[in-house]
């Protein structure tokens, strides 16, 4: 398969970050696959945000793959992070989840009412099945098979008999201040704090008692909980000894025989980075201010491990349409399966693709998905016709096939505005809404709704989900006689001219030349002249005007699709004055 490279600019970051990914597993571990590293917290619904951790890396080492390289595309599921708090609005869940807080992820009962066995398991199924969708090929790690099968268990002994040196590297930067706070910015500016979902609890940087510094956190033998401290440590025998503050247990253990705890994050992270062989791993903003996770993690993974960080990318918000701040810990934030049944898998890959990391966006779930929709099927119709700058086609290659082959996609792929405003007017009739979709080129009528789908199933979801009722489209079931009792001659001789066109202008094409002459025609121009200031606002009147007629209000779905959707017989009754 030709890699995208070929057609890309010094605009495309895909192919510049994976030259520079190439020749640095080369040099690090020549003859070994390029491995890209991405972590997710399953601590509550897995957001839009948190899926940048996983879009940059899996754009990256698809790259890679079409060039022929073996890669290894890791998310680390960080089940075995504590459960830190009981997040608000996720159905099924109540305060008494509070007695949890403290224990890992995976020994957390899921909400009520789920068929996972614990709490990571329920968050990790919805993403699990995104990713599927979205055609990202990687290999999925549990923290707490890691850790509870020992597979670390060097590295922890390791850590702790280095502990001096890590506690000297953190006390470098405890002290440190992070940048000032941005001022916070409109509420439509919804940002999805990627960082949250990649390991970055806001945890401690390992236990400071009366015993000294532990980077290790053992969970309770009685109460399976965090709340512990360490109290002495031998390293030659590697008994530890810790009290637990929640319950009062306490008990002493062989660290080279015991796998019921974790290093802290701080640790952690850089631990894996060289017993993982990564290359290339993103993180959020936060991650890259001073004393943060990503640069600790630099100087930990070089000094106490022999590793060499990987090369890291900060990557931006991602913000919602019409939302406010949010946060992966709270409930209602939209997730990637939210994202799915509203728009199709290539669009959303896209939306990643055409973004350098470091660019915040916007994924739009209101009327904006429509202009969305409108902007991809314009690069799409450049992309055939050869006219597309070569950075967009990058991008756009990006998003409608992987290394793998190419995504499905919708064989017939009509306008997004015009399937959701049919969808609207018929409610979903499947009858109904083929015979409307079919009036809008005659000339080739479709055939079967599943030439249409999946782009209309996601239209219809968008209307059923994301759209108000009070901003619904219902048709009059009669005609509005005082309106039409009030008209003017003026009024009157317009409809006589739109209805008088309908049989001769059956299609969408037709009508919208229909409707956007009648204004002309009664100023004594023709059909197709030039619109001009005055021309629109007697075209606005005109429309206001079949609005209040049809549906009862002054604007909705655009009036060539309206009539289309309400037929010529029905549009007859409305409309004759």
């Amino acid at each position: 398969m030709p890699t995208v490279a070929q057609s890309s600019t010094e605009t495309d970051w895909v192919s510049r970050f994976a030259d520079e990914v190439i020749a640095e597993s080369e040099r690090r571990a020549p003859g070994k696959p390029v491995v890209v590293a991405s972590g997710l917290s399953p601590s509550g619904p897995i957001h839009l945000g948190n899926l940048r951790e996983v879009m940059t890396p899996h754009l990256v080492a698809d790259e890679i793959r079409r060039r022929g390289h073996e890669v290894r595309h890791l998310i680390s599921w960080d089940d075995y992070d504590r459960y830190r708090k009981v997040p608000a609005g996720v159905e099924g869940i109540d305060e008494s989840w509070a007695e949890h807080i403290g224990k890992p992820l995976t020994s957390v009962p899921a909400p009520a009412g789920s068929a996972h066995p614990n709490w990571a398991e329920h968050f990790k199924a919805a993403m699990t099945a995104a990713l599927d969708e979205l055609g990202v090929e990687y290999d999925g790690i549990s923290q707490t098979e890691q850790y509870t099968s020992g597979a670390y268990r060097e590295q922890i002994l390791h850590a702790m008999k280095h502990r001096g040196d890590i506690d000297a590297i953190l006390d470098q930067y405890r002290t440190k201040k992070g940048p000032a706070k941005k001022s916070q910015k409109p509420v439509d500016e919804a940002e999805l704090e990627a960082a949250e979902g990649s390991g970055a609890a806001a945890e401690d940087d390992g236990s400071g008692g009366a015993g000294g510094y532990y980077p290790y956190k053992p969970y309770c033998g009685q109460c399976g909980k965090d709340l512990t401290t360490v109290t002495s440590y031998d390293d030659g025998t590697t008994e530890l000894a810790y009290t637990c503050t929640a319950c009062a247990f306490s008990e002493t253990v062989r660290l080279s025989e015991f796998n019921r705890g974790k290093l802290v994050w701080k640790v952690d992270w850089p631990m894996r980075w060289a017993y993982e062989g990564v290359i290339f791993e993103p993180s959020g903003v936060d991650h890259s201010s001073p004393g943060s996770s990503f640069v600790v993690g630099g100087q930990i993974v070089r000094d106490i491990f022999d590793g060499v960080q990987p090369i890291g990318p900060m990557y931006a918000f991602v913000g919602i349409s019409g939302m406010a701040k949010m946060s992966s810990s709270r409930g209602g934030v939209p997730t990637p399966a939210d994202a799915l049944k509203i728009m199709e898998a290539p669009l959303l890959r896209w939306l990643y693709a055409r973004r350098r990391p470091n660019q915040s966006f916007k994924i739009a779930f209101d009327q904006e998905i429509q202009r969305l929709y409108d902007e991809w099927d314009k690069l799409a119709a450049k992309v055939e016709d050869g006219s597309v700058l070569p950075a967009d086609a990058a991008a756009y290659s990006r998003a409608v096939r992987t290394a793998a082959g190419e995504l499905p996609r919708t064989p017939r792929p009509l306008p997004y505005r015009t399937l959701a405003s049919v969808v609207d007017i018929t409610g979903g009739h499947d009858e109904q809404t083929l015979r409307i979709l079919s009036d809008l080129d005659p000339a080739n009528p479709l055939a079967s709704l599943d030439e249409a789908r999946p782009r209309l199933d996601r239209a219809e979801n968008w209307i059923t989900t994301q759209v108000p009722a009070d901003q619904r489209t219902v048709v009059r079931a009669e005609p509005d006689t005082e309106l039409l009792a009030s008209l003017d001659a003026e009024g009157r001789e317009s409809l006589r001219l739109l209805l008088e066109g309908l049989d001769t202008h059956w299609s969408l094409d037709g009508l919208t030349t229909l409707v956007y002459g009648v204004p002309k025609v009664m100023a004594g121009l023709e059909p197709d002249a030039k619109p001009t200031p005055e021309l629109k606002t007697a075209q606005r009147s005109f429309f206001a005007l079949l609005y209040r007629l049809l549906v009862g209000r002054e604007t909705g779905p655009r009036l060539p699709t309206l009539l289309l959707a309400v037929g010529a017989d029905r549009v007859r009754k409305l409309l004759a004055a």
